[in-house]
Parts: structure tokens; sequence; C-alpha cells
């Protein structure tokens, strides 16, 4: 039995893509990858993220682009992986995230992408919308990846801490002879490193954190982020680029004036202390930390996480044989499959959900 997780996220910088196999009743990802958006479509997407000029007819182009492409991407993988569309159970699709904001009144989150268009171009059937009901029961809609990362990287004698790095970075505390789960965003992944590297030097992102290895990490800069009201506040909490974004970056770097690339090494150290914070403050000490996501990449970063927490195992997710990149697009393969079965995909201890809902709406394919 097996499933197509799809997955486009904060950093908006591909479209991963997992095939998954549940024959044995566990997720184990088989095959991955991550398909460039085409630049029109990326350049729109980041586009909405924030308020502009005819937003919902924008929207609604871009849903419909995205679902198209969607849907033609998994025909693609299919084909390479040579694997019919009749094999595939369903897709599990998150969607790009336009806004998120489950702390106002009343709360909500979009993404788009639309499944119709995904079932209709694949005939397979999709399960997609899937972190609204838990807006709806009361919960922040994220992050819902810790119940997947329970199912993967649970160990009965290691304390661990699962920590995904894209755009915006979430934490998975799974301590050690316990069922418990805890879990929440943490703050900045790489939407501030990705956001300044942009801004001054062109490039879309850091490669392996090259640059802001050439710069000095700003005293009064670090200072001042040090006292971002996100990272010190109780989960659950979730957050998006309409916090972390180039907005906050110039505002917090200008009274300073300090080089580009000593703001680029204080962003780096902040994303790095933040994590650690979350993991020392709210985690099992002495634990396996985990990294996934695209962060992990970032050879600066993981030395820093490093350095920020002395007495822990830093770990990426590939050396437990569980590929890095592919693994939130699986996650969302794993949603569909307990979408379908009727079993519940959030953890209310994580979101703050009134309880343990079925996730999602089903778009038939065929």
């Amino acid at each position: 039995m097996r499933y197509i997780g799809v997955m486009s996220g904060t950093s908006v910088d591909g479209l991963d893509v997992a095939l998954v196999d549940m024959s044995a009743g566990m997720p184990r990802i088989t095959k991955c990858t991550t398909v460039a958006l085409p630049p029109d479509l990326r350049s729109a997407l980041v586009a909405l993220t924030s308020p502009g000029y005819d937003e919902i007819a924008r929207a609604g182009t871009c849903d419909a682009a995205l679902g198209d492409f969607i849907g033609q991407t998994v025909l693609g993988c299919l084909e390479s992986w040579s694997t019919a569309p009749r094999d595939i159970r369903a897709i599990g699709c998150h969607g790009q995230t336009i806004r998120h904001h489950p702390d106002l009144v009343p709360p909500f989150t979009v993404q788009i992408g639309d499944p119709n268009r995904i079932a209709e171009t694949t005939g397979i059937d999709t399960v997609a919308d899937l972190r609204r009901r838990d807006v709806a029961a009361g919960g922040q809609g994220a992050p819902l990846a810790p119940l997947f990362h329970d199912a993967l990287f649970r160990d009965a004698q290691r304390h661990r801490i699962v920590v995904n790095v894209g755009g915006i970075a979430n934490a998975t505390m799974l301590p050690a002879a316990s069922d418990a789960i805890l879990g929440f965003d943490t703050g900045p992944g790489n939407a501030l490193l990705d956001a300044w590297s942009r801004q001054c030097t062109g490039e879309p992102y850091d490669r392996g954190g090259d640059w802001a290895s050439q710069g000095n990490v700003a005293p009064k800069l670090m200072e001042a982020l040090s006292h971002d009201g996100f990272v010190s506040r109780e989960p659950p909490k979730s957050t998006g680029k309409e916090r972390y974004n180039l907005d906050y970056v110039i505002r917090m770097s200008t009274p300073f004036d300090y080089p580009p690339e000593d703001v680029q090494a204080t962003l780096l150290e902040f994303t790095a202390w933040s994590i650690a914070t979350a993991a020392e403050r709210w985690g099992p000490g002495n634990a396996d930390v985990v990294v996934c996501g695209g962060g992990r990449h970032n050879h600066a970063l993981m030395k820093r996480l490093a350095a920020n927490l002395p007495g822990y195992e830093i770990f990426r997710s590939d050396d437990l044989n569980v590929d890095g990149d592919g693994l939130e697009a699986a996650a969302f393969a794993w949603f569909a499959y307990r979408t379908l079965s009727g079993q519940p995909s959030n953890v209310p201890a994580v979101t703050g959900a009134r309880g343990a809902r079925v996730l999602g709406a089903i778009y038939p394919g065929g």
C-alpha cells in the first residue's frame, strides 16, 4: 500500500515529493525528490506571503497553477520511479501556506494548491486541507509533524529531539520510556538567512552558511534578537513568514549599522540559539538532537547548534537512515493514510486543540 506526499514549505524553494510504503503498517520512505517550482510561479507565491494588491485574484490564479503543477509533477515522478498511478492509494498534499494566523480572532490558516486539479490530473484520490480542522478545534494547526516524528524516531532508551529546519524551525520532544509528545515552532529556520542573502547578494540562500562564516556575530544585534517574544513564549505556539521575514531583519538591524555579513552571522547565531533555547527549556536533557530539513545542509548552522547545545549529540536524520529532504513530504503521505483509515493526525498537547481530530478533506480521483 503506497502513498505519495507533496510539500511546498515556507522556504518556497521547490516541491518535495515522497513515495511512502505502508505495507508493514509503519511508514517507510522509498523514494523522494525535490522539483524546482517554475520561476514565475515561485515569485507569485512568495509575493502572496505578504499583503499586496488584488490578493484574492492572485491567490486564485496561484491556487490553480500550483494544483496543476503538483499534479503534473506527481505523474512525472511516478513515471521516473516506474510506478503506475493505479498503484498509489492516495496523495497527501500540504499545499503552500500563504497566511498563518492562529492567534487572531477568529484564527485561520490558508494553504493553496487546488486538490481538485491534483485529483483530476492524476486520477488519484487526494487528501488536502490538513491544518484547518485543528484550527477549528482551537489548535494552532501546526506543527503537525510531531506524530510522524514519533513513529519514525522514538527510542526506548534515549531521549530524542527532532528538529526540522525549513523556513521556520520546529522541534519535537520525545522522552525515552514514555509516550509523551511535545512539539512546537521554535522560531526562524532558514527564513531570515534566505531573506537577507537574497537582499544583499542576490542569491536565494547562503550555501553551507559560507557567507555567514565570513562575518562576526554583532553583540548589540544579538542582544536585541534574544528578546524576541516568540522564542520565550510557552507552547503551544506556531509562526511563519508573517513574523520572520525581510522586514523583520531590516527593522532589527537598521539601528546598529553592522556590515551585511555580520548581520548574516548574527541571524545564523540567533537561529541556532532559538532552537537550542527550546531544546534546553522544554526538552529532555542530554538528548540526541536529530536534524532534518534543508537547514541540515548549512554546515555553519549545524556547527553553531552543536556549540549552543553542549552535552547533546547532534545527528542528521540521514545518519538514522531517514532522508531529511523527503521527511516532511512523507509526513503528509502518512497523514493521507491516517485520514483514509479514520485515524487522527494532530496531537492536542502539541497544537492546543480540544481533542484529537481526523484531518483533511478527500478529493476522489476516479
